[in-house]
């Protein structure tokens, strides 16, 4: 349903799980998971923990004084960066596997199972392919994840609270 063209696959998400089940069974629904997980558990990881490390160092290395002595735009500027910073190492990490999955998907069902079509695609595209637009990859996944860092820091500066790391 995400990968067809509009309106060759169903009109309804209703339909589209019916038409799921009848063509593929209950595995159909979880067509893609490990590759899905291959990207998204280490994505997350990075994410929390890469953040966390940048906005250690910038209130170590760049920004020296107490925390609380920079004004809260500054402070969600750290996060702004830091939150980019991450994101590039999100997207890096999570490339390969969102390339895998973006495949499986397109390519549909298959009497293989997904080790089998993981070889397949690896075969035919190689190592390079795994890499095929991560400029634009990291674009995205940077200003989205150093945008949910900002919202974050932006409600607990709302709620009277603290932003993310430092002294």
């Amino acid at each position: 349903m995400q990968t067809a063209e509009p309106g060759t696959f169903t009109t309804s998400t209703i339909k589209g799980l019916n038409a799921i089940n009848q063509a593929e069974g209950v595995n159909g629904f979880y067509k893609g998971l490990q590759p899905l997980w291959a990207r998204q558990i280490p994505y997350t990881i990075i994410k929390f923990v890469a953040f966390e490390r940048i906005v250690q160092q910038f209130y170590t290395k760049v920004f020296t004084k107490e925390k609380s002595s920079y004004s809260k735009g500054t402070q969600l500027m750290v996060t702004f960066m830091s939150g980019y910073i991450a994101g590039v190492f999100c997207a890096i990490v999570s490339h390969p596997a969102d390339t895998m999955v973006s495949i499986l998907n397109k390519r549909g069902k298959s009497e293989a199972g997904t080790g089998a079509q993981v070889k397949e695609i690896y075969s035919e595209i190689g190592f390079n392919g795994l890499w095929k637009g991560i400029g634009t990859r990291i674009f995205m996944v940077g200003t989205l994840t150093c945008m949910q860092w900002v919202i974050y820091d932006s409600f607990k500066i709302w709620c009277g609270l603290a932003t993310t790391g430092g002294k």
